[in-house]
Parts: C-alpha cells; sequence; structure tokens
C-alpha cells in the first residue's frame, strides 16, 4: 500500500536566499512521496465457527503526512524537550522513578508497576473471534473508532479468506468480533471492502455522548414551506458524487503559506470568518445562493471545451 505524502515541499535550497531561512534552515522539510511496504500493526486469526485464517491489520487511516511543528526557544531557536518533575518538591523525575497510578481523591495515588497491569489486563491469544453478525446499516456511526485493512498474512489462508469475504458481501452483513487489541479488549466491525475486508474498532458504550445531552437545548425552530423548497432546489442542483480527492486540507495548506511568507519577508492576511445569517436574511441569503450556483454552472460551460466534429468522428472511430 502506497504511502501518499502533500504535494507541497518546502527545502533549504527554496530558503537560502532569505534572512529567515537561516534561522529555520533544515525545520521545515517535507520529502517527497516514497512507495513503502505497510507495515503490519497486528497480526492474527480470524475465526468464524471453525473456520480461520491468518489475517494483519493495516491502518487505513494516518496523520502522519501532517506537517509537524516543533517547539523552539524563541531566544535562540532550537528545539526545547520536555521532561517530568516531582509536582511537589519540582525536582526532575527520570524514566526508571515514572511509575502509573490511580487518584483515589485529591492527592493520594494507588502505584500500578508495569507488571502488576500486564497480569490484570486480558491475555493476548491472537484470535479475532466472529461473535455475530449484523445489517450493514445497524451499528451507528458514532460507535466507529478507527479503521484497519484485514488482509492474509500468509498465502495459506487466502482460499479461507476468500470464503468469509464472499460470504459477508452476500450476505451484506457485518461481522462482530473481539480480541486484545494494544492491550485493551476491542469489539471490532468487519466488512467486505472490494477484494478484502476493512476492520473499524468500535467505541465503548460509556464512550459515546448521548445524543439527547447534545440536542437538548437546541431551539424550537423549523423552517417554512417556501424556505424548505428553495433550500431542496439548491441541493438538487449542488448534487455530486463523493470524491475525496477534491478534500483540502486547508490547515496545513496556511501553514505552509505562512512558512513561505516569513521566508520571504511578506505578511499574510488573515482571511474574514463569514458572520452567520440573520433569520430575516435567511430567505434572501438561499435567492442568493440559487442565483450565484446558476451563475457558476453558465460560466463553466461557457469555458468547458466544445467538441467539435472531427473530435466525434475520431470518437466513433475509436469505438468501432
Amino acid at each position: 500500500m502506497p504511502v501518499r505524502r502533500p504535494w507541497y515541499r518546502l527545502t533549504s535550497s527554496s530558503m537560502r536566499n532569505t534572512r529567515a531561512a537561516r534561522k529555520v534552515k533544515h525545520a521545515f522539510v517535507l520529502e517527497e512521496a516514497i512507495d513503502m511496504a505497510a507495515r503490519a500493526n497486528w497480526k492474527g486469526i480470524l475465526k468464524i465457527g471453525e473456520v480461520s485464517c491468518p489475517v494483519a491489520l493495516y491502518t487505513a487511516a494516518s496523520t502522519a503526512e501532517r506537517i509537524a511543528l516543533h517547539i523552539l526557544n524563541r531566544n535562540t531557536g532550537h528545539r526545547v524537550h520536555r521532561e517530568f518533575v516531582d509536582a511537589e518538591t519540582g525536582e526532575p523525575v527520570g524514566p526508571k522513578e515514572q511509575v502509573k497510578g490511580y487518584e483515589t481523591g485529591a492527592g493520594d495515588y494507588i502505584a500500578l508497576e508495569p507488571e502488576e497491569i500486564a497480569k490484570a489486563v486480558p491475555e493476548a491469544d491472537k484470535t479475532l473471534e466472529v461473535d455475530t453478525f449484523v445489517p450493514c446499516t445497524e451499528v451507528d456511526d458514532v460507535y466507529f473508532d478507527r479503521p484497519y485493512y484485514l488482509a492474509p498474512s500468509a498465502p495459506a489462508g487466502a482460499e479461507a479468506f476468500a470464503l468469509i469475504r464472499d460470504a459477508i458481501a452476500a450476505a451484506n452483513v457485518a461481522a462482530i468480533a473481539r480480541t486484545v487489541l494494544f492491550r485493551r479488549v476491542r469489539s471490532v466491525l468487519i466488512r467486505a471492502h472490494g477484494d478484502g475486508l476493512i476492520a473499524h474498532t468500535l467505541n465503548f458504550d460509556y464512550e459515546v455522548r448521548s445524543a439527547e445531552e447534545a440536542f437538548s437545548e437546541l431551539p424550537d425552530a423549523k423552517a417554512n414551506d417556501d424556505m424548505l423548497d428553495l433550500a431542496l432546489h439548491i441541493i438538487k442542483k449542488k448534487a455530486g458524487r463523493f470524491d475525496p480527492t477534491t478534500f483540502d486540507d486547508r490547515y496545513d495548506a496556511a501553514l505552509v503559506e505562512l512558512v513561505k511568507a516569513k521566508m520571504e519577508g511578506r505578511k499574510i492576511t488573515p482571511p474574514k470568518s463569514p458572520e452567520p445569517t440573520k433569520p430575516s436574511d435567511l430567505m434572501e441569503a438561499l435567492r442568493q445562493s440559487a442565483h450565484n450556483d446558476s451563475e457558476a454552472r453558465a460560466e463553466k460551460r461557457k469555458t468547458a471545451p466544445r467538441k467539435t466534429a472531427s473530435s466525434k468522428r475520431t470518437k466513433r472511430r475509436k469505438a468501432a
């Protein structure tokens, strides 16, 4: 699985001729994309009844490609490091003297040694055992935690893996399995995904906030029929297909532009935040949105290249 990196690249050569370059040389270097084999996050056995196959989990979504900023000493430009200090004495505490603890009261803790924690947590048997199958639409999205690709980890398991994948796809269901992942017993939702499977770790019920709690103080407001009709018209005109390649990471792009501006001695004017639409202006805002969308589509049709008769003949010849 190839690793995709952002399109931008800041190198020391592009910073060489500016005063800022000398201060931040090599601080922001983003290398070009490098294809490399994906490393498995976990390996074990996928088991459904008496059918089993060796599998591996691979990270499906990662933040590793985002720009990373370091903490510097403002006066020297050097990187700083963090250290743990005793809250009472202020003295540094080395790694060997650090231990995890549970707070039982204000300032009172029970220390837990690594060996004690290891004995208390469930033993990892490396088995992803399916408990039940549920309709794909039955699981609320708020329970989805992290996605992983699930694939065979050995050629010997390819046939059993294909059987499990095709059966899940044909039944249009998802499998709920359980295993120990990263020292915790996790429930995992497994679905067919192209030639493989995709597994989502699931949030525990106590981790998911109630929707009633979030929406309890919403005012009782409803749109009138005219505004609703116009809003539906705009939605219909803007209907499209899900294309994640069009998503822009504006935060990373803004950081890149900020670094370039500082290197070149330019000032950046922050964009103005849009003001919330007043209730009295809501209908006018809808009308303006519909008008702007119509103009944009008309302009797009004007600038689109026209098909000539020769191009149509060429297309017909290729089809023939």
